[in-house]
């Protein structure tokens, strides 16, 4: 399974077909977000994919939400875990 690393700049639109690509290959991708601005953009990419895979007549993605606990610098953060399956 690939793993995304969205951040607050990252843009929505290359994150969505980074995550249909990942999708295509394996059919299930994990996204890591950490902050309210990753957060929103990898909810707009995964909305981008639930988009193209509609237009395709293509079997509706599931997303699984959940929290993560991340040390970045020594210090323990909590992010959002999106899996996104085909």
């Amino acid at each position: 399974m690939e793993t995304l690393k969205v951040a607050s700049r990252s843009d929505p639109s290359s994150v969505a077909g980074a995550i249909a690509g990942a999708l295509e290959r394996d059919g299930v991708v994990e996204i890591h977000a950490i902050g309210a601005g990753a957060v929103n953009q990898s909810v707009k990419a995964i909305a981008g994919v639930r988009r193209m895979v509609e237009r395709e007549c293509g079997p509706p993605i599931k997303v699984i939400p959940g929290f993560m606990e991340v040390v970045i610098a020594g210090k323990a953060k909590t992010g959002i875990r999106f899996i996104v399956e085909r």
